[in-house]
């Protein structure tokens, strides 16, 4: 692919995580794209087919990918279990905190059956992002030191609740103060710890 056309493709995936932001999923069409990259709506739809196909490529290429490398960043799944989930919780505090438009877009994908579209676009099995992490937990659960649940069980105490931080942070950004801290994460970070240990 010719520079110029990099350059373009960057724009629209860009421009595309900004709508998605500032005025919700359901107001991204193609058009609106379009005007906004300031190209042709044929542009775009020589790289994707519909605005599903965008979307289940911005949502694997553009922030699954990118989130999971940044959660695992310094992350040992050999450490004990309150090191291994303070780090995964300070990681994603920070890569969200400094990806809003991510953020923004990773919300959709959890609301929406656009999870489940983009995994099956590219037969991504379940468990196939965060092996590390599942690993991790699986060896906590042989050791005895948390509750034997299932995956699914696990990935919602672990991250659900540091998600909900990251949007009360953004929630926040607009208002006389902002409640959320890192000193809160790491609080509500040990009160997680807690509750999963046996």
């Amino acid at each position: 692919m010719r520079p110029k056309n990099l350059e373009k493709e960057e724009a629209i995936r860009t421009i595309a995580l900004k709508i998605i932001l500032e005025e919700g999923l359901e107001n991204l069409s193609m058009q609106k794209l379009a005007k906004a990259a300031n190209v042709s709506p044929r542009t775009i739809y020589i790289k994707y087919e519909n605005k599903e196909d965008l979307l289940v490529k911005l949502f694997i290429d553009e922030v699954l990918g990118v989130y999971e490398k940044a959660v695992l960043t310094d992350f040992d799944e050999n450490a004990d279990f309150a090191a291994g989930v303070r780090q995964i919780w300070r990681n994603i505090f920070e890569y969200f905190k400094e990806n809003r438009q991510s953020f923004a877009l990773m919300q959709y994908g959890k609301s929406s059956p656009l999870l489940n579209r983009a995994f099956q676009a590219r037969n991504i099995a379940e468990g196939q992002f965060f092996v590390p992490v599942h690993r991790f937990l699986r060896s906590q659960v042989e050791a005895d030191i948390i509750h034997d649940l299932p995956n699914q069980a696990h990935r919602a105490l672990l991250f659900s609740p540091v998600l909900d931080l990251v949007n009360e942070y953004f929630e926040h950004l607009d208002r006389p103060k902002q409640i959320v801290t890192e000193k809160l994460v790491a609080d509500c970070c040990e009160a997680v710890i807690k509750g999963m240990l046996k």
